[in-house]
């Protein structure tokens, strides 16, 4: 369906009579690819992943290489105290490893000797490095580790999220179109309490009936007018439900009069939702987004606790860095010429630690636990849903024999009532049962498409051809 079509189909101006109109008929299947597509909380889920990408990208910045330029100096009374220039480039890896390239030049009256270089300035080129805490797993690792996770764990989200407003705008079609064969059902049964009691007056006024009957054909006329006019609002709030779910250009857009649903929806909801052909014997739960989520979320929690772990170490950090006045020799590069350094820290009890390393347990545990009953609840809630649409299955046969069975006993006992047999009475009570068992098939069939939308919400799917 295209955009314009869409356009004409929810705003065209009634300028002409509805009879020149026609109805236009809102496909299932082009209606959740609208509300996939353009809905806020479709879009919204959209952004889920877009967040994902940029912690990712976030994330590696952390290894980005870095320029450092630091430079200081002080005039006083005529005199330069200091000049210091020092000019670093960093290129941090994976692990507790760092290469760094450095120029540093000084000049005063009053530097500190250690600071002292060659008039030209000392180049430096070297590597720094944790061996204790830091080495395996570091604050960058982690948080890139964990970026990965997320981002895929975003997708399990996005998929959920899609999932569950496609889910609320089936069953809004579902009902709106509930709402609709009711209408129907009662717009049909108004015109034969019509042309009954259209029937019945001409009849009393042959004196073939008494006179008495017209009172009960017009209570009958009356009723199903009255019943009518409340399938009427019932349509009207289900028809505006149904337009919560319908945007355009992040516009709202209310459903016209003359739009109607597919009465034919049965043979295209099992592949428009995506469960054609999965049959309960071949149902299999690893795949499902919401068990995939909470296992990305529990490998980020487990990056954390190896973190944590990590901190248990000593920090041991040591430097080593070749020092020349000539970088452009390679030669000039001297194991005698350097400048290294080794630091070392370790807390006494390391109280912080353990107890940070325990909550991350913990954390992981609570995880573990939520998993464990995530799974079970799915797939309790599957098979619960085969099981309800094998016994709708059946009460859609019989629900189906029954009308069959009223239609039959009504029109007996209008024929009887033309050979003079049976009373206006009978005949009202035999389509009031009627009445009755249509409303109900009807009831049945929305709770029978239902509950697809429900296995369909279980499962989690995310259609991909809408």
């Amino acid at each position: 369906m295209s955009k314009v079509f869409l356009y004409s189909l929810l705003f065209f101006s009634f300028c002409v009579s509805a009879q020149d109109l026609g109805a236009e008929v809102l496909n299932f299947k082009e209606y959740l690819g609208y509300v996939k597509k353009y809905h806020p909380i479709a879009k919204q889920a959209a952004l889920t992943l877009d967040i994902g990408q940029a912690n990712l990208l976030k994330a590696r910045g952390g290894f980005d290489p870095k320029i450092e330029v630091d430079y200081g100096t002080k005039q006083f009374k005529g005199t330069e105290y200091y000049e210091k220039i020092n000019a670093v480039f960093k290129i941090p890896t994976w692990y507790g490893v760092n290469f760094k390239g450095a120029f540093e030049q000084n000049e005063g009256v009053y530097l500190n000797p250690e600071a002292t270089v060659p008039d030209d300035g000392l180049y430096s080129a070297g590597v720094s490095m944790s061996i204790g805490q830091g080495l395996w797993i570091n604050d960058r690792m982690a948080t890139l580790k964990k970026a990965k996770y997320f981002r895929e764990q975003s997708k399990a989200d996005r998929d959920i999220l899609v999932n569950q407003v496609l889910f609320d705008a089936a069953k809004a079609y579902f009902d709106w179109l509930q709402a609709y064969n009711e209408n129907i059902i009662f717009d049909s049964f108004l015109s034969n309490a019509d042309i009954r009691l259209d029937g019945v007056k001409k009849s009393a006024y042959s004196g073939q009936i008494a006179a008495i009957d017209t009172v009960e054909a017009t209570i009958t006329l009356q009723d199903r007018a009255l019943n009518l006019e409340q399938a009427k609002v019932r349509l009207m709030q289900k028809s505006l439900e149904l337009s919560s779910f319908l945007w355009l250009d992040n516009v709202p857009i209310e459903l016209q009069e003359n739009v109607i649903p597919d009465e034919n929806v049965a043979e295209d909801i099992n592949k428009t939702l995506g469960i054609n052909g999965v049959p309960l014997d071949s149902f299999t739960i690893e795949n499902h987004p919401k068990l995939k989520s909470l296992t990305y979320k529990m490998d980020g929690l487990r990056v954390d606790k190896n973190l944590k772990a990590n901190k248990l170490l000593p920090k041991i950090e040591i430097e080593y860095n070749f020092l020349t006045e000539t970088p452009e020799y390679f030669n000039s590069l001297l194991t005698d010429y350097y400048k290294g350094g080794i630091r070392f820290q370790l807390p006494l009890f390391l109280r912080k630690e353990r107890g940070d390393l325990k909550l991350a347990k913990f954390k992981l545990q609570d995880a573990k636990y939520e998993l464990d009953n995530a799974e079970i609840v799915i797939r309790n809630k599957v098979i619960a849903m085969y099981r309800e649409l094998a016994s709708f299955e059946k009460q859609n046969v019989l629900i189906a024999d029954m009308v069959e069975n009223y239609e039959t006993l009504l029109a007996a006992e209008e024929r009887k009532f033309s050979f003079g047999e049976s009373s206006l009475f009978l005949i009202n009570s035999r389509e009031n049962k009627l009445i009755e068992s249509k409303l109900k098939q009807n009831s049945v069939q929305n709770k029978f498409f239902v509950t697809k939308a429900k296995l369909f919400n279980s499962l989690a799917i995310n259609p991909k051809d809408l």
